[in-house]
């Protein structure tokens, strides 16, 4: 079937908050942190006052232009706008159910908490630095783990020079830690 004839689903954001959702263990807290929680409320503020209006402008003039059904301005413009609307919902739904948790007030402390950053080795001698955050603020590739990924939760309350035990399909792994460190508290 051809798929301008089918209609997209407008429940998409609640997919979206669904399967996020379901990464929190049940009975907990949406933990982030404070520069995690601004960068969603930077993104949320992007979409609203700028994103949103400039695409709201083109499908108006797209609109204006007359035939609507062959219109690739104003049919393009008109999804975009549900993206961003959709990102919008999704936004302020994260931004409502967040807990902020500030990780400097570890500073100092040498116990893995949310916020820490830790270095271990594993067993093959390989030495990873993760930094454990909320799960709207994950980016492996920066090294940046969920407080919920098995990793950060073998992790978790362990302290400088302890081995922790990872459960892999594998088996167990051995992590020893190397240090943990936390941002400094700012000061105004």
């Amino acid at each position: 079937m051809n798929k301008a004839f089918v209609k997209e689903s407008d429940n998409d954001d609640d997919e979206d908050a669904v399967a996020l959702a379901q990464a929190i263990p049940a009975g907990a807290k949406n933990y982030i942190t404070p520069a995690g929680y601004k960068a969603i409320k930077d993104e949320l503020l992007q979409l609203i006052d700028v994103d949103r209006p400039e695409v709201v402008r083109i499908v108006h003039w797209a609109a204006s232009n007359g035939d609507r059904s062959e219109n690739g301005d104003y049919i393009y413009g008109k999804r975009r706008l549900r993206e961003i609307d959709r990102r919008i919902r999704f936004l302020t739904k994260r931004m409502d159910s967040a807990f902020i948790v500030d990780p400097s007030v570890h500073y100092g402390n040498d116990q893995v908490y949310f916020g820490a950053t830790v270095t271990y080795v594993n067993k093959a001698g390989e030495e990873h630095t993760v930094t454990i955050v909320g799960i709207d603020e994950l980016d492996p590739l920066r090294g940046r783990i969920s407080w919920v990924s098995p990793v950060a939760r073998a992790l978790t309350k362990c302290r400088e020079g302890d081995v922790a035990t990872l459960q892999t399909p594998q088996g167990e792994e051995e992590l020893e830690i190397v240090s943990v460190s936390y941002p400094e508290p700012i000061t105004d």
